[in-house]
């Protein structure tokens, strides 16, 4: 039987696909209300496959609860956030899931971290930690680290096809947890060592950081001397050895937006690139706030109130709002002292933050000038609502008049 400890964006969908696929799995939780969401037969976020997948995990017997199991083996999937001084990986929550499970598993039992972690952690900090608690690594309780490689709007699809890494230092202990993920997984199955696994998943997201940052880095050279940034792109793409990205309001999520500033804490000497391309990305979502506030000045449109976001995930078509661009823009307007921006998403139906919106037409019958942070296929299918209004078009996808970009 495996437990699962952490039921959010990474730890359900992983739990569900393995009870879906024959494994024995119990799913355990802090949150009370998250746990008893689960166990009324309803899942805690929106996902393509995901109530499908809930439902054949329900039928295959896998439970929910909040206490924690006697078993053979422990995934932990708890965020792992950093500190926003340091830059440094923050395992608080990782340790206290181990040091949970310590008091519960038996002898020989194995605890697989998928929580994404900087290169080191386990050694630095979740061995020391079951030492600490007079267990022997190696006899008492074996380690693991198998990052996860999913990303939401896709999980289903990527959990079943994506590749994996399993890093273990004893290799016997690695080959029995990639029969594991065998169940389900037909990706790849790479077995290494715990911190060259640790280091992969963080090298994944940063060259996808650095990427992204060289893209905005261009849109604001193109916005200094006005020039067509996507027209460059479209033409430098053509030739076979380049591929620029597109341009954005900025990165979020609990990756891409994450993982690359663990590196950056530990290595601040020499992470120069990565340090100056996550400070690239963090600084978009105040580019555009400059923007808004140029393209009002340019329309004589002198009430905020006039202006609206659509948009409050970090990506389009899913209701993940962690690191978002919009939220971060809006803690900005407040640091200036300003506040009124009207926002609505569709995906967010709860009220997270003032002046919110759940209705696309009433949301734009209130304002003059629509911010276009996130491409959700919605506001694609419904281009023709944004006639007449001033449109600030943050990923170049509203083919209408009256169009700026940043």
């Amino acid at each position: 039987m495996v437990n699962v400890i952490g039921l959010g964006y990474i730890g359900l969908p992983t739990a569900l696909m393995m009870a879906s696929h024959g494994v024995e799995v119990i799913g355990t939780d802090y949150n009370k209300e998250l746990v008893a969401t689960l166990n009324a037969g309803h899942t805690t976020f929106k996902e393509d496959g995901l109530d499908e997948l809930f439902q054949d995990a329900i039928n295959a017997g896998i439970k929910f609860t909040t206490d924690y199991q006697e078993t053979d083996t422990y995934i932990v999937s708890v965020p792992t956030p950093y500190d926003k001084f340091s830059k440094k990986v923050d395992a608080c929550y990782v340790i206290s899931a181990v040091k949970e499970i310590l008091k519960h598993c038996p002898k020989g039992a194995t605890i697989v971290v998928e929580s994404t972690v900087s290169p080191g952690t386990m050694e630095k900090f979740v061995k020391p930690a079951v030492i600490e608690e007079g267990f022997v690594i190696g006899e008492d309780i074996n380690l693991v680290h198998a990052p996860e490689r999913i990303i939401p709007g896709n999980m289903v699809y990527e959990l079943l096809h994506n590749n994996r890494t399993i890093g273990a230092d004893d290799r016997t202990v690695g080959e029995k947890i990639k029969e594991l993920y065998s169940t389900f997984c037909q990706g790849e199955i790479v077995v290494t060592d715990i911190k060259t696994a640790e280091m992969t998943k963080v090298v994944e997201n940063t060259f996808r950081a650095v990427n992204i940052a060289f893209a905005n880095e261009l849109a604001k050279i193109c916005r200094h001397d006005d020039m067509d940034v996507y027209e460059i792109i479209k033409i430098c793409n053509m030739h076979p050895r380049v591929n620029i990205l597109q341009p954005g309001p900025g990165v979020g999520g609990h990756c891409i937006s994450v993982d690359p500033w663990f590196l950056v804490g530990d290595y601040p000497s020499l992470a120069k690139v990565i340090d100056e391309s996550m400070q690239t990305n963090d600084g978009m979502p105040d580019f555009v706030l400059n923007r808004i506030y140029e393209i009002m000045k340019a329309n004589n449109l002198t009430d905020i109130k006039k202006v609206g976001l659509y948009g409050l995930t970090y990506k389009e078509n899913v209701d993940d709002m962690r690191e978002s661009p919009t939220l971060q823009l809006l803690e900005s307007q407040e640091r200036h002292l300003a506040t009124g921006l009207k926002v609505y998403d569709p995906f967010i139906t709860d009220d997270v933050i003032d002046n919110q919106y759940h209705n696309l037409d009433e949301f734009l019958k209130d304002v003059e000038l629509v911010v276009v942070m996130v491409k959700h296929s919605e506001i694609i299918e419904n281009m023709d609502k944004l006639k007449g209004k001033i449109i600030l078009d943050c990923h170049n996808i509203i083919t209408l008049e009256n169009v700026y970009h940043i």
